[in-house]
């Protein structure tokens, strides 16, 4: 269980990120036209998981924009941003801002790969939301970089992130 804040008050998720140096978890995703997808899907690619509560808040969106602008100079790198928002809302986020260089993916349907990823929130305003993290996995599935963001209203450290590839 990590311990985050949100403005400042603690809460808890229901545990922790994977593992850097362990297989990543395999998951099932809803992309933006209801079809499903897998980890499995990706062999061969790095990936980049921008993990968040929902597309429609300030810092969620910068982070997608941020990792959708450094998302067009990476070679045999993936981003995916993941969140249980609906696949609608994030299609709608998605074409409004132009964004074309990440992949938005839906946990809506059963909240397993929040669970299994260890990123459900267990208490506060947004239970039952991910937090706010970031795993980086390489072209063989192994985690190589984690970070479970400390206050769920900052931004990943998008440096760090790309420095793990």
């Amino acid at each position: 269980m990590a311990t985050i804040t949100f403005k400042g008050t603690p809460f808890h998720t229901i545990g922790d990120l994977p593992k850097t140096g362990n297989q990543a978890p395999d998951f099932e995703l809803v992309k933006t036209d209801l079809s499903r997808i897998s980890l499995r899907e990706f062999k061969g690619s790095r990936l980049i998981l921008n993990i968040f509560p929902s597309i429609d808040t300030p810092t969620c969106a910068m982070s997608v924009r941020a990792f959708n602008q450094k998302a067009s100079g990476l070679n045999n790198t993936k981003v995916l941003c993941i969140s249980r928002d609906l696949p609608f809302a994030q299609a709608r986020f998605c074409g409004a801002e132009g964004i074309e260089n990440v992949i938005t993916l839906s946990d809506f349907e059963s909240g397993k790969f929040g669970q299994d990823y260890g990123l459900i929130l267990a208490d506060s305003p947004l239970k039952g939301l991910h937090s706010r993290a970031v795993v980086v996995i390489d072209e063989n599935g192994k985690v190589i970089h984690t970070q479970q963001v400390s206050e769920i209203a900052d931004e990943p450290d998008y440096e760090k992130t790309l420095a793990s590839l």
